[in-house]
């Protein structure tokens, strides 16, 4: 009996849709980024009062949050959701997953928020820069950078480092699973994370040139091959820019220096 020889092109076809789908991922993630981007350069402009910038009313700050986190965490994403996508038969699974991370720093940005009001209320204008604002933002980043170098921000960061290991030690079935994972992946994340975005609200939340600062240094940790190498020069650049911020802040570069007061923009948005 003679058989015909399979035809390549049908069996290449899944692996073709895999790889299609994945780029279609990735570049779906990061035209959101973009977008993002965008969309906080436009809401952010004027904004920046330097460290401890009004954070507003809790609607507004929520949604520019949830904004900032898309620009600045999906190209780091974008590994672990492009092999989900391929790992699962369901394509609305990845888009499950990438919205459970997103509500997971979402839920970061109101527990900040929730934190700055209630210190604010208990302390009064304590972060106010002639008050003691400028020292507790220097020891913020002194902190960021000691906890680059402890356990936890290891073990955080071995978690977003490798996507593969956390699928396979994470992995939940169906899209209830997929929301499961996504959220469990966010919490690896603001674990490896919190201290660099403690260090943002310390620069300035409201400064894109700070903002694109942190999130270059998140990519980087998350994507370079010398774990490292990313880890203690980072720690050395918070370093740094705690002791300038303690010692002489007038030399660091795009730091805008608070007034007496908040910005009559942010006094618009109901802080």
């Amino acid at each position: 009996m003679i058989t015909s020889a399979p035809d390549p092109s049908a069996a290449a076809t899944p692996a073709l849709t895999a790889v299609r789908a994945r780029l279609g991922l990735v570049a779906l993630l990061f035209a959101v980024a973009a977008l993002g981007w965008w969309s906080t350069a436009e809401r952010m402009s004027g904004m920046d009062d330097g460290p401890w910038t009004a954070l507003g009313a809790l609607g507004w700050f929520v949604g520019v949050w949830v904004v900032m986190m898309a620009a600045m965490m999906f190209p780091s994403l974008a590994p672990t959701a492009a092999l989900y996508a391929r790992m699962t038969t369901d394509r609305v699974a990845p888009l499950l997953f990438t919205a459970g991370y997103l509500v997971v720093w979402g839920a970061a940005g109101v527990t900040a928020f929730a934190v700055a009001r209630a210190g604010g209320a208990v302390a009064g204008d304590v972060l106010a820069w002639d008050s003691a604002g400028r020292w507790v933002a220097g020891a913020t980043l002194l902190v960021a950078a000691a906890y680059e170098l402890t356990p936890l921000k290891n073990v955080c960061l071995a978690k977003c480092r490798s996507p593969l290991g956390f699928l396979l030690g994470a992995w939940r079935g169906g899209r209830a699973g997929s929301l499961q994972m996504g959220a469990r992946h966010g919490a690896w994340c603001v674990g490896c994370c919190w201290a660099l975005m403690a260090s943002l609200f310390a620069l300035g939340i409201m400064s894109l040139v700070w903002m694109a600062f942190v999130a270059a240094i998140i990519a980087a940790e998350k994507t370079l091959p010398w774990r490292r190498v990313a880890t203690y020069g980072t720690a050395g650049i918070l370093l740094a820019l705690g002791i300038l911020l303690l010692a002489a802040p007038d030399v660091i570069p795009a730091l805008t220096i608070p007034g007496a007061g908040p910005m009559p923009a942010m006094e618009q948005m109901g802080s």
